[in-house]
This record gives C-alpha cells, structure tokens and sequence, in this order.
C-alpha cells in the first residue's frame, strides 16, 4: 500500500452472507478490529485520526477492520444476527485472509462478542484487547429502568438517527463543530437504517456476558478513556477485574471513539502487551494529495466597521453557511473557518475550482466580494486541521489574488486540462517562504 492509496475492500462469504473487510500493513501479527454499534470501514477513513489509528497499527501488525453483517458494506439481512452468527463471521474473514491465530480488537459493543469468541475459540486467539467496553448492559442504565422506559429511549434515539445526535456522544470532543457533526451524521446514515438500528438496540440491551470473564484463559488487556461519554469508565475497571490476569490502562481523557484525541499512546499500549516492546519513534503524520482552497473577504475589517457589529455578524454566518453548503456540494472538506474566510481541500482539482468560482458568485450576490487562492499537493493531516508546504502555498496563491477573483498555481492548470475550464495568465510571483517563482492563473468557466 502506498501512502496515498486507502486499503481495498474485500469480502468473505459466510453461507449466504458477505462480510466487507479490509486489511492494513503487512507485520506478523494478525489484529481482527471487532466494531461497535455501527460501522462503515471505507466512510470510516473521512473520519479525522480514523486512517491514521489504524496505521499506526499496521506498522507492527496486520490489521482487519470489517462490517457486521447487516450493516456498513456488508449484506443486509432481515432481524439482528445472534453471537453464534456473528463469531461464524469472524472466523470466515479470518480464513480469508489465512489467519490461523489472530488478537481481537474489541470496541464498545464488539467486546462482549469477542469475549464470547476468545472462549469458545480459545485456539484461534493469541490476544484479547478491549477498548470503551463492558460486560453486562443493564450496568449501563439505572437500575430501576423499566421495560417501557428502555423502550421510549430506544426510540428516542432512533428518530435522532442520521442526525448525528449519537455519534456526537461517541466523539464528543467534536459535538460543537458543525462540519464534524455533519460528517458524524452522515456516518450514521450510511452505517446502519433506523429500523436496524433499533433490532440492535433491543438486543444489546440484553448483552451479559459477565459469568463468562472468570473462564477467560486469553491474555487480556483492557483500555478505558476516564471521559467516555458512552461506556462509564467503572464498567471497563468491573470487566478487567473479573478477567483473570487481565492488566487495565486508564487514560485520563478522550472520546469513546478510539481514532480521535491521542491515537498513539494506546496503539503503543497494544503493541507493547502483544509483542513485548514498542515503537517509540515519531509518530508518523498522514499526508495524502489534496488540492487546497483558501478563501478571504476582501476588505473585511472596513466592512465590519461600516456596518456594525451585529449586522457584519449576521453576515458572516450568511457566508459561512454558503460556505458549508458549496463545499459539500463540490464534495470537499471544510477544514476550519478563519474568521473572514474558509481553508477546504478537495479530491480533485477541477471540483475545487469550481467550488470556488461558485462560492465567489454565490458571495457577491449577498454583497461579499471574495478573493479565493488554489494549490494542489501532499497535505498533512493533523487531527481536524492540516498542514504542509501545499497549505501554505496556497494561501501565498490567494495573497495575490484580486476581488472576486480566484487564482490557481500551475500545477493546477496541468492537472484539469481538458476539463472545461480557462485560465487567464495573471504572470510569476515570488511566494513568501516558498523557493522560485510561481506562475499564477485566474480561473473562469
């Protein structure tokens, strides 16, 4: 695998039943990630820190993410699928893929089931590693919940479902960025439908198995963040003291989503207990290709002053939420706003430039005239943010730019020829921090 290339998704078949995989890095040791609630292994990898957790782990070992059946990628099914399914899954992707003995990843709710797994398939499992989990469900709610009240929970949850209203609770660090909630809710969506949904929350809410933790004859280690907004962090100490030798690493703070906040120290954690001792090198950023749009209300300063505070403010949110909506239209990322403009990147060139000649347009009609600058190279991805030289060239690129206009470095132009676009030669420019001389072009279609 490349360092721009995601991993490809494959599937093993179970009876009548495919189940989507995917497989990181090539090391010795075989790690099967067993997912919570929902899953979506190839939406995951828009989720900030999600690629970048699983390849830490792929620097010692191969890692397997996958899809249970009736969700993500995987077969839709009709009703929930029982323990005795759902471990016949796990044993065909690892038959697949020729894992004769693997370390089982538990998230969440996928921990009860690995533990079930590790039990009656104690040959097949080297290692059991459990993150955000717990052993009996009731645990989880007061105790004198009734049936009917369960229930009214339950379906609370699903009317909010697709909204982004539950994984704001699994990634709550995020809950007050909108662009993060919107990703969230879209994850949600492509995950599971609301109607399974519910036949999983019904279910789960008769997971126990806590008579089966005195049994385990697996090394175990337990991972628990201290602010788990979903499993309380007394459920996974409970869980690792009734595991026989079990050892339990407590983190002072996070989400209950693994692949936000600090994703090296518990990866680093899992090695060390698997093989025996760590990678203690600088944790590598990861960087793909992107192109990279900066954008700047020209003038805004004076504007703000003319207007006054509360009517540049109900500007700025018009502009911001065009802003928003643009780029989700043009299938690009919103990075962060900047106070007087945005920082987005794209897939492809051509959709940002035409992302930002649309937000330019969509601008002036509310009376902001904007100016927008366009460079396309490697990008590192820094949690929500990114940096790099790209970053910084292109905000050299909109420095340049005039009102309303939107200017694109050269390697720009090369990439989107016979695309439909024209270019105007606006000449070469010395870029502060950046070495040689850079051709600039104003972009219209």
């Amino acid at each position: 695998m490349t360092d721009f290339a995601l991993p490809e998704t494959r599937y093993a078949r179970n009876g009548d039943i495919n189940i989507a995989y995917q497989a990181m890095g090539e090391g010795p040791v075989d790690i099967i990630a067993v997912p919570g609630l929902c899953s979506h292994i190839e939406f995951a990898h828009e989720c900030p820190g999600f690629t970048a957790f699983l390849r830490r782990f792929a620097k010692f070992a191969r890692i397997v993410s996958f899809d249970k059946r009736g969700q993500g990628l995987s077969d839709r099914i009709s009703g929930y699928p029982t323990y005795e399914e759902r471990m016949d899954d796990v044993r065909a992707i690892m038959d697949e893929i020729g894992s004769r003995r693997a370390v089982l990843f538990g998230f969440s709710e996928g921990c009860p089931m690995s533990i079930l797994f590790a039990a009656t398939y104690p040959e097949r499992v080297s290692h059991l590693v459990l993150y955000g989990g717990f052993a009996r469900a009731a645990d989880m709610r007061p105790p004198d919940w009734t049936q009917e009240m369960i229930e009214a929970r339950i379906a609370q949850r699903v009317k909010g479902w697709g909204n982004g209203d539950m994984m704001k609770l699994v990634a709550a660090s995020q809950a007050q960025d909108k662009a993060a909630v919107a990703l969230l809710a879209k994850f949600e969506r492509l995950a599971s439908s609301p109607g399974s949904l519910k036949t999983v929350l019904l279910l789960n809410g008769q997971i126990d198995v806590s008579a089966i933790l005195p049994t385990l004859q697996i090394p175990t280690l337990v991972v628990h963040r201290r602010t788990d907004a979903i499993v309380p962090v007394a459920l996974g100490s409970k869980m690792a003291a009734q595991i026989p030798g079990a050892r339990y690493i407590e983190y002072p703070d996070g989400d209950h989503a693994f692949w936000t906040g600090d994703i090296d120290t518990m990866p680093g954690d899992v090695e060390e207990f698997i093989t025996g001792h760590r990678d203690n090198g600088p944790a590598e950023l990861e960087r793909i290709l992107a192109t990279v749009m900066f954008t700047d209300i020209v003038d805004s300063t004076r504007r703000a002053a003319e207007m006054g505070d509360q009517r540049w403010r109900g500007l700025l949110d018009n502009h911001d939420h065009l802003a928003r909506q643009i780029i989700d239209k043009h299938r690009g990322s919103l990075v962060k706003n900047t106070g007087d403009g945005v920082l987005a990147t794209f897939d492809g060139p051509g959709r940002a430039i035409r992302c930002a000649l649309a937000f330019s347009t969509a601008a002036q009609q509310i009376g902001l005239p904007l100016r927008a600058g366009l460079h396309t190279g490697e990008i590192e991805l820094r949690g929500r943010d990114i940096g790099g030289i790209a970053v910084h060239a292109a905000a050299r690129v909109m420095a340049q730019s005039g009102s309303n206009e939107v200017l694109v470095s050269r390697v720009v132009t090369d990439l989107v020829a016979g695309a439909g676009l024209k270019f105007s030669d606006r000449g070469s420019y010395e870029l502060k921090g950046l070495p040689g001389r850079w051709e600039l072009f104003a972009a219209s279609q």
